[in-house]
């Protein structure tokens, strides 16, 4: 069984093709971040005209990859949220049409589900060999922890199709957080892998930044760390709170920003695995996963293995960031599990789709 996945929820274009829901055949993602560089964010405009330029390109090169021909696909699988509204459509116009003209079966994947599935990824093509995968996949119950810029969201699974979902952020997203402290610090977008550099030369424990409490123990709140950033940068150069924060970066010296930066990912990075550690504690799941662009952080990867008293395997690193491969894999877990198949003529985007 083979599934053609496509992804176009917010600035990559991709195309990946999974095998029995487990072996990696290809992976290509075309991302327009270059293009949103200059804004500090994604510009909803440019990712969608993006896509329609990258979209049969890519879906073409991925089965030239994976040395497929479309006789040899048995399904398409499709990001129909959550997503921006105009990159989503792309994806699932493309798909639609192609499930018509091509007689396969359409499935309709969530996005944010989809970033967990990257774990059940355990073998791969000889071409995609340097992919470094799990050996074997996740057991349930599971615990999924899924942070991206879009998304943070803890969620129990009993089985495929069968979770609950234990706590999310209510406000900034944990990648969202890191752009905008980034943006205090001068740093370019995107802020995660930046502040991630910055971080490796400041001091972790040079502020001590709060950690929101919230009503329900697992939900997440990144506001209160992000407002301290701010507060202690403009301490730093001697200024009050309202002093422009655009203008921060500007008086701010390296070793500030390197120390704010070290500060900031180390709570950031704490309060998810607090909350994932207290749900591993609480439900005893036998397995513990990671997902969304976060989730290839150093950081997140260490302290989570530090703390966790079960071995956690983690998928490789650009299985983390949105692609085509997970959209496919979740896919053939739906064909696998009898899961409703969609109208390739009706199905419509969700882009405000949660788990």
């Amino acid at each position: 069984m083979r599934i053609l996945g496509i992804e176009t929820s917010c600035d990559e274009t991709a195309c990946g093709i999974v095998e029995d829901g487990k072996r990696l055949l290809s992976n290509v993602v075309l991302s327009s971040m270059d293009l949103h560089a200059a804004y500090g964010g994604v510009v909803p405009e440019i990712a969608a005209r993006s896509h329609i330029e990258a979209i049969i390109p890519v879906i073409r090169q991925s089965l030239q990859q994976a040395q497929c021909t479309w006789d040899d696909i048995d399904g398409i699988a499709v990001t129909y949220g959550a997503g921006l509204g105009g990159s989503l459509l792309v994806g699932v116009m493309t798909a639609r049409t192609l499930a018509i003209t091509k007689n396969k079966p359409l499935y309709a994947i969530n996005h944010v589900e989809a970033h967990i599935y990257a774990n059940f990824l355990t073998d791969a093509a000889p071409s995609l060999q340097d992919y470094v995968l799990p050996k074997h996949q996740p057991e349930f119950p599971m615990l999924g922890l899924i942070v991206s810029g879009g998304h943070s969201q803890l969620v129990l699974w009993r089985g495929h199709f069968d979770y609950t979902l234990l706590g999310q952020t209510q406000d900034d997203a944990i990648g969202e957080a890191f752009d905008k402290v980034a943006k205090v610090l001068g740093l370019p977008y995107p802020g995660g892998p930046n502040i991630e550099r910055a971080a490796e030369h400041g001091d972790p424990y040079a502020f001590n930044f709060p950690k929101a409490k919230m009503p329900n123990k697992y939900d997440y709140s990144f506001s209160g760390p992000k407002t301290a950033v701010l507060r202690a940068a403009q301490q730093q150069i001697g200024e009050s709170h309202d002093f422009p924060s655009h203008k921060l970066s500007q008086r701010l010296s390296e070793a500030q920003k390197a120390n704010i930066a070290a500060s900031f990912q180390r709570i950031a990075v704490e309060t998810v695995v607090d909350k994932t550690i207290m749900a591993y504690e609480e439900g005893k799941p036998l397995s513990v996963v990671i997902g969304g662009g976060v989730a290839s952080s150093p950081e997140l990867r260490r302290q989570l293995a530090q703390r966790l008293p079960i071995e956690i395997a983690y998928t490789d690193r650009k299985l983390c960031t949105d692609n085509g491969a997970m959209i496919a894999t979740l896919g053939c877990f739906h064909m696998l599990h009898n899961q409703p198949v969609a109208d390739p003529y009706k199905l419509a985007i969700s882009p405000n789709l949660s788990m």
